[in-house]
């Protein structure tokens, strides 16, 4: 014999192999795609949050949507037209809001938001201070993620 015999022993990837692999890169991509969503979510409860504070009639428009459905702890529930008067005229002001223990769930096209709101206020020029347990429902529309409902309750 002539050479030196050198043995070659490759394994083509067997299909089983294929499978794992294609179900484990869907998992990353998948599980890639929950926190991107959760995360622009969370993006837009801040942004809510600091128009609460420092109301901008434009900016509030663009992230609300037109059949908002507000509902407050006292049992009032304002449209959307309501919601931005109430928030622009100083009716409703916000100095400052503190979220916590905040949970985010998505469902296709819909976002339940719970947290509980520490705030601030100054409704109608008298500071109070006020703590709420809110949930917030949110659609994804072609430009974001858009409020669609919002109610408050009092923690006992």
């Amino acid at each position: 014999m002539h050479g030196f015999g050198y043995v070659y022993n490759i394994n083509p990837i067997q299909p089983d192999m294929i499978k794992k692999l294609l179900i484990f890169s869907c998992l990353l991509i998948s599980t890639h795609f929950c926190f991107a969503q959760k995360a622009e979510v969370e993006d837009a409860v801040t942004r809510l949050t600091r128009l609460m504070v420092a109301p901008d009639s434009l900016a509030l428009d663009k992230i609300v949507l037109n059949n908002l459905s507000y509902g407050h702890s006292s049992g009032k529930i304002q449209t959307k037209q309501e919601f931005l008067h109430s928030l622009l005229s100083g009716e409703s002001d916000f100095v400052d809001i503190n979220l916590t223990d905040q949970s985010v769930i998505i469902q296709n096209k819909t976002a339940l938001v719970r947290h509980t709101l520490n705030a601030k206020t100054n409704d109608k020029n008298v500071p109070g201070n006020v703590k709420l347990y809110i949930l917030l429902i949110w659609s994804k529309e072609k430009s974001g993620w858009k409020l669609l409902g919002r109610q408050a309750v009092k923690v006992p």
